[in-house]
């Protein structure tokens, strides 16, 4: 039997996040929280009463009395069902009541209370008459929202609901329960202390409700004829507009009005906004859901996000340049010179247009971080774009809006990331772009490293002009082929040879080892390379033009002391030759040793290889009774038309050089040139191959102390080649201390070492009578 309500008894009391429980009306209640559970239970106990409060906050997780409302309701228990970790129970309100202090309970809240008077209606008093009246206007209003809602079975609907009740008071309970209203209007409508207050708080809000339905059932007349699914829900937005409008809380949707603040706070030109202006009029016209919704959008996202007028300030103090390229790098003199120039046009003339700077030269002697340091002595941002392997001129362009996944090509994108228009973007390995039925990328570069043309660059997927002319370009490549001439025309090459190995031991010693010491987490006293040791690195585990192999193995050493310092064993600190050979096991390469005592028909000559030059020893050999020159050793096209045209000019001075005219008619020449799997060209080994097969002709022998590069002609000239130091290093390496170079070469021994320079004896050759002066003495008087 349920206990009265005296306020003596202490009931537990249940808070509510998002409802409150009115009287007389069944109510179900999801219940979670601990101690919400507790309270269910102890309800039990007190005659299946507890007290119902709504909170003011409902993210309050464990609330106190200041986060209840102080009016709430006492409310009987009909059914508990328990669900996953929480329960479902159906109440029914009874008293309103008014919460006083909090008694201490650690299981559940638990309040002092007081009873608050229920409302009748008394017949005869002076409020008799406007309660009456809204009582009915309150009637009809529902009934009219019932019928707008459903015109067969409104009525109906209302009679069960509503009509069938007989207490009026218990009826506008009913109606505010069923009304879609806030949880602050069910709460005042609760705390309403005379029925007159009751009935006009109801009839506001049904007021407000009959407006709503009625705007709606108007505009969905309106719209009801031949709509296809994108038609209704583009309509049921346009009355969500003019619902809100009507009532006054219209406004843009949310995401749509910051992108256009972000639009506003972008300073875009005057053409450009016009292209936004009709692109967000076309995008707030559009459904969330359309297809091409999220494609007008990601493009204005874009174009909010692009810098078009935010730029950085250019630093062009050429000391502190200077400081920055001699801190990141070692040598480089020449290139450093040319920044440096740039640098101080760019100062005289901030409106001069930067030129299409391409470092030249093989892997690993420093064109990214050449790039990096001209970033950071200007103040610029950097970005790097690899154009290795791209064959889709759209990856530059970027693709249209209308293909589905369309994105901006990745010159555009780098800006983006940049936020600048005047970053420093380079373009890595430009010599290995692709080309392919997608379109030709180069051709692309034409206009975007072209600063008379990209001053207005069009991306396929922005479509709008955009400002590339402040972007300070810079190309890398190793080598020129892979460039087309249009393209090459429009860069300014300089070209970064390979180190010596004096500079890669100066480099080990000043950046590679401090940096890899670092990374180990290792201290000075605990690593170092002595001279001895680098110069074990460089001859016997690594064979290359730059100093990234150098750099990882540095790295393998440190890594192998650290695994010593942890495992706390005994070491010397300062690593010698020996050292290096005990860490790293067997030697990777071979040194490379100038051969002794050649025999007749062999000569040594000079090569340019991408890891740097190269000692390349050209065999010759005399074939019985076969006119024909047979070459070996994966030789290439040019190659032997070199050996060909070397062949027939020492066939046409035989006389003068004495060589016996009958063996030369009665033998043919075989050309072989060792490490036959690595694939040769080039027209510089024309001398080596003269001297070669005039040795082979003579049967005297080339002396072993010289090397020697060159083009030969078909008349007897010396002609220039390419990679000079690179060749003169390589000799000296191998222990050579004499070469011969075509005299059109002397300017290339400027950039060698100086310790190289005065170490070595140069022959400037004009003709190969010149070269076999020198190489074949015993020829030398019957040379002209």
């Amino acid at each position: 039997m349920d206990l009265p309500f005296t306020g003596d008894e202490t009931y537990p009391v249940l808070p509510l996040k998002d409802t409150a429980v009115l009287p007389e009306i069944v109510l179900p209640l999801i219940v979670g929280r601990q101690k919400s559970l507790n309270a269910i239970k102890a309800a039990v106990d007190f005659g299946r009463k507890i007290i119902c409060v709504a909170q003011r906050e409902p993210h309050t997780e464990d609330p106190d009395a200041d986060d209840l409302y102080e009016i709430g309701t006492i409310v009987t228990v009909n059914r508990i069902e328990t669900r996953d970790g929480g329960a479902q129970v159906i109440v029914q309100g009874d008293k309103r009541v008014r919460l006083k202090a909090r008694i201490p309970n650690d299981d559940y809240l638990q309040f002092d209370y007081e009873v608050l008077d229920s409302l009748t209606i008394e017949s005869g008093s002076e409020e008799s008459a406007p309660i009456d009246a809204l009582l009915r206007e309150n009637r009809q209003l529902a009934q009219r929202i019932s019928v707008m809602l459903d015109a067969e079975n409104g009525m109906q609907v209302y009679q069960q609901l509503v009509g069938s009740i007989a207490n009026p008071i218990t009826q506008m309970y009913r109606i505010a329960s069923l009304a879609n209203i806030t949880l602050q209007q069910r709460q005042d409508i609760l705390e309403c202390s005379t029925v007159l207050g009751l009935m006009q708080g109801v009839h506001v809000f049904l007021q407000h409700e009959v407006q709503v339905t009625e705007i709606r059932r108007q505009i969905a007349e309106q719209a009801h004829d031949d709509m296809d699914a994108q038609q209704r829900e583009q309509v049921l937005r346009q009355q969500k507009k003019a619902i809100e409008h009507v009532l006054g809380e219209g406004g843009e949707d949310d995401d749509i009005a910051q992108l256009k603040a972000d639009l506003e706070k972008a300073d875009l030109p005057v053409c450009v906004r016009t292209e936004v202006d009709r692109e967000l009029k076309r995008l707030a016209r559009m459904s969330q859901n359309a297809a091409d919704y999220q494609v007008a959008r990601s493009y204005l996202e874009l174009i909010a996000e692009l810098p078009w007028q935010q730029s950085t300030e250019d630093k062009l103090d050429l000391i502190e340049a200077r400081r920055i390229l001699d801190e990141d790098h070692y040598g480089l003199e020449d290139v450093k010179e040319h920044i440096l120039e740039t640098l101080a046009v760019m100062k005289l003339n901030p409106d001069a247009k930067a030129p299409i700077l391409c470092f030249l030269g093989p892997p690993g002697v420093g064109k990214t971080s050449l790039g990096q340091s001209i970033a950071r002595a200007m103040g610029r941002k950097f970005e790097r774009l690899s154009l290795g392997g791209m064959h889709d001129e759209a990856e530059l362009r970027g693709h249209r809006r209308t293909y589905i996944g369309a994105m901006p090509g990745r010159i555009i994108q780098s800006i983006r990331r940049a936020g600048v228009t005047n970053p420093l973007l380079m373009l890595d390995e430009i010599d290995k772009l692709g080309r392919d039925f997608r379109g030709d990328p180069s051709a692309a570069l034409m206009e975007i490293l072209d600063p008379a043309q990209n001053k207005e660059f069009r991306d396929n997927y922005l479509n709008l002009p955009y400002d590339l002319s402040k972007v300070l370009f810079i190309t890398t490549a190793n080598a020129l082929d892979g460039i087309p001439t249009p393209l090459l025309d429009r860069m300014d090459v300089l070209e970064l040879s390979g180190y010596s190995d004096y500079e890669k031991q100066a480099i080990a010693r000043q950046y590679l080892i401090t940096r890899q010491r670092s990374e180990a987490g290792l201290s000075k006293a605990q690593f170092d390379l002595d001279d001895d040791a680098i110069h074990m690195v460089l001859r016997r585990y690594t064979r290359e033009a730059g100093v990234r192999e150098l750099e990882r193995v540095i790295g393998r050493l440190a890594r192998k002391r650290a695994r010593q310092v942890v495992e706390e064993l005994q070491f010397n600190p300062n690593l010698h030759g020996n050292d290096v050979v005990k860490m790293l096991g067997a030697e990777k390469f071979k040194s490379s040793i100038a051969r002794k005592d050649l025999a007749p028909g062999v000569a040594a000559g000079l090569a340019w290889t991408q890891s740097g030059g190269e000692v390349l020893y050209v065999e010759a050999s005399l074939t019985p009774k076969d006119e024909k020159i047979t070459m070996t050793g994966h030789l290439g096209q040019v190659m032997q038309e070199s050996a060909r045209a070397a062949r027939s000019y020492i066939w046409s001075v035989a006389a003068q050089l004495g060589l016996d005219r009958e063996r030369i008619e009665t033998n043919g020449i075989h050309i072989h040139v060792p490490a036959g799997a690595v694939p040769k060209d080039g027209p510089s080994a024309g001398v080596t191959m003269a001297c070669a097969i005039a040795s082979a002709y003579s049967g005297e022998p080339v002396r072993d102390d010289i090397a020697m590069t060159g083009e030969l002609t078909l008349s007897g000239l010396v002609l220039p080649v390419g990679g000079v130091k690179e060749k003169v290093l390589a000799a000296h390496r191998s222990g050579i201390r004499h070469v011969v170079l075509p005299r059109e070469n002397e300017r290339d021994l400027e950039k060698l070492p100086e310790a190289v320079k005065q170490d070595l004896t140069v022959t400037l050759a004009d003709t190969l009578s010149d070269v076999l002066s020198v190489c074949m003495p015993t020829l030398k008087l019957l040379v002209n």
